[in-house]
């Protein structure tokens, strides 16, 4: 049974990126249910009261989308009383390991020999696609935890934008919740206090100068066509949602029933 939850938003100080999917759309006119997704950034530096709040949600699961580099340089998520926690890494830590390091480290130099002309958002748009085609084993146990006894579940990676906010949106696909919601809920991850803030090693001024934050700024930002990539991912590799949720992730029709039934009103 899920628990309901105020419509204003919590102010969480030490989680950024918190919000409740309830209350959005399905095309046959359903809606999320309230109290029983949620998403969210990473809960390692969650406070004592972040987490007396978190607790109050009723969670049965956490799904937490970062890899090990991830969790190494963040700290592990608090521990939350009686919720199960389950990390399913969605990025190889030793994947672009070193272009990571340049964003902290790197020159202005160096930066634009790897961000300008178009390449940040061009790398971003190739994850996404990239996950789509490849991380399909854990968006299947996701969408399969959550039809059997996985409700209420939070999913978080580190700014809980892309791994968990592409995770929250192949579950809505899953859901039936219509296009142009899934795309709001997405966006809603720019908003000032959502934001992931963005670490330099460098301490001058310089290290966070205008430039080198619009270099940055496709890495931080959700996009809408980083989003429409991995839908057209779909499209390209299964030929549509429903053989993708069949084909590619292994959803039978009566799993996707029971998913239906937990999450939405």
């Amino acid at each position: 049974m899920t628990q309901q939850v105020p419509s204003t938003e919590p102010e969480l100080s030490g989680v950024r990126n918190f919000r409740d999917v309830g209350g959005l759309p399905t095309v046959d006119g359903r809606r999320v249910r309230h109290g029983a997704l949620f998403r969210s950034g990473h809960l390692a530096h969650a406070t004592g009261e972040d987490a007396a709040f978190l607790a109050s949600l009723g969670l049965h699961t956490v799904f937490d989308f970062r890899n090990a580099a991830d969790q190494k340089l963040e700290g592990p998520d608090v521990e939350l009383p009686g919720v199960r926690n389950v990390n399913l890494p969605l990025s190889d830590p030793a994947d672009g390991a070193e272009f990571w390091r340049m964003v902290r480290d790197g020159d202005l130099d160096q930066l634009r020999a790897v961000l300008d002309d178009g390449k940040g958002a061009a790398r971003m748009t190739a994850s996404y696609r990239e996950m789509i085609k490849q991380r399909t084993a854990e968006h299947s146990q996701v969408l399969h935890a959550l039809a059997e006894d996985s409700v209420p579940a939070l999913m978080h990676c580190a700014a809980g934008k892309d791994r968990a906010g592409l995770s929250i949106a192949v579950t809505l696909l899953a859901l039936g919740v219509e296009r142009e919601a899934i795309v709001a809920d997405y966006l809603e991850s720019n908003a000032t206090h959502r934001r992931y803030k963005v670490r330099r090693s460098e301490t001058s001024a310089a290290a966070h100068s205008a430039e080198i934050m619009e270099l940055l700024s496709p890495l931080f930002d959700a996009r809408a066509e980083y989003l429409a990539a991995a839908l057209e991912t779909i499209e390209e590799t299964w030929g549509g949602v429903d053989a993708y949720l069949e084909q590619g992730l292994r959803l039978a029709p009566e799993t996707r029933q029971r998913l239906r039934e937990r999450l939405l009103d």
